[in-house]
């Protein structure tokens, strides 16, 4: 190395950080990244990009849950079977 190269203010790393993106280690279940690598491989993307287009798809979409999507409770399946047998006594009485 000559002296006109000052590298003593040097960083390791990425020279470009790439805005907005934090690089993560995370485990996955092996059919899972399968799938993702098989899909990225036919339509020419990466697996990568794809789990993020997932998971961001789920992140956006969790605040538009409906009543109709949540579980059904037991005080739930309570109170619909109440309803229905309170329609059918009504209904079949003379």
């Amino acid at each position: 190395m000559t002296k006109e190269h000052d590298f003593s203010k040097g960083k390791r790393g990425a020279v470009i950080s790439s805005g907005g993106k934090t690089r993560i280690t995370i485990m996955l279940d092996d059919d899972v990244l399968a799938f993702f690598r098989d899909k990225a491989a036919a339509g020419g993307t990466g697996y990568q990009t794809m789990i993020n287009a997932a998971l961001r798809e789920t992140m956006e979409n969790a605040g538009k849950r409906k009543a109709s999507d949540q579980p059904l409770t037991v005080a739930g399946l309570r109170r619909v079977l109440r309803e229905e047998l309170n329609q059918r006594i009504l209904n079949i009485a003379p």
